[in-house]
């Protein structure tokens, strides 16, 4: 789908007076030609994939053929509902999600299959979040298709101003893009209103603003998977900040042409070419000599 700027997309909804989730899936059904019925069974389709990518990822033996990534996931999943010794530190939600977002980054780097979210690098945010909020409140699949659909919105309304690739905008344009998603579709999904969305996806992309892509080795695993669960910990605090009315002063679209513009203004070295950041110190710079020798 596209659209100019999630201002647009507001509007459309107001003089509609249709929900975002039904404007989205209006949108897409008259640019793709298909029905609003397939447009659903599409999103419910890339859900499926989801949630089996992170029964896969969440494999103890997992690993990648790296081994520089696998079983972290298992690990975060064992610590909710653990003894009073392995309590989680913020509750076990926050665990399972952060268990669960890594389990599809870690699914990725041992090239299982995974939903682009809206790369695979950053694939783990959007579902870690939304499928272990789901569950915990309850929701069906009605409620999660339609936060699909509006994460997809918000990713579109940012690829139109700026990039979603690491290589041209830094790890920003990545994790960033999906924490901005997930936070705005988990508004969304909670009951928030239009505006309320748009604020928890800038609260979200705010605090990623300059982020560096430097992958050790140039694998999409070291810093990527830890990345993803750090992404959804920001997610998790913009959507907090906006169900409970906090606002952002700088709109969305503004926020994503500023992102446009801090990763245009990243050197080379710290856009996915692994050579600045983590992937250029001693220790980043040994494994990637290890790793030429497999």
């Amino acid at each position: 789908m596209s659209y100019p700027s999630f201002h647009a997309l507001v509007q459309e909804a107001a003089e509609s007076k249709q929900t975002l989730a039904e404007c989205v899936q209006q949108r897409e059904s008259l640019e793709a030609g298909i029905s609003v019925a397939e447009v659903r069974a599409r999103s419910a389709a890339a859900l499926q994939v989801m949630r089996e990518g992170v029964t896969a990822g969440a494999d103890p033996d997992l690993r990648s053929a790296s081994g520089l990534s696998g079983g972290a996931s298992a690990k975060l999943l064992a610590v909710a509902g653990g003894d009073a010794a392995e309590s989680p530190v913020v509750g076990d939600l926050f665990a399972r999600i952060l268990g669960t977002t890594l389990a599809t980054v870690e699914l990725n780097a041992a090239m299982g299959r995974i939903v682009a979210a809206p790369t695979a690098g950053a694939s783990g945010v959007l579902p870690g979040v939304l499928l272990t909020v789901a569950q915990e409140r309850g929701l069906d699949d009605d409620a999660l298709i339609d936060a699909l659909l509006v994460a997809g919105a918000l990713g579109a309304c940012f690829a139109a101003r700026a990039t979603l690739a690491g290589a041209a905008g830094g790890c920003q344009a990545e994790v960033g893009t999906a924490a901005a998603m997930t936070a705005g579709a988990l508004v969304y999904m909670l009951g928030g209103s239009a505006e309320a969305v748009g604020h928890g996806a800038t609260l979200a992309l705010q605090g990623q603003l300059g982020l560096v892509c430097d992958p050790v080795a140039g694998l999409v695993e070291v810093p990527c998977v830890a990345r993803n669960a750090t992404g959804a910990a920001i997610a998790l605090a913009g959507a907090q900040m906006a169900l409970a009315g906090v606002t952002f002063p700088i709109p969305f679209d503004e926020a994503v042409v500023a992102a446009a513009t801090v990763g245009a203004s990243l050197p080379p070295s710290l856009r996915e070419t692994a050579q600045g950041g983590l992937a250029k110190t001693p220790t980043g710079k040994q494994l990637a000599k290890s790793l030429q020798k497999l």
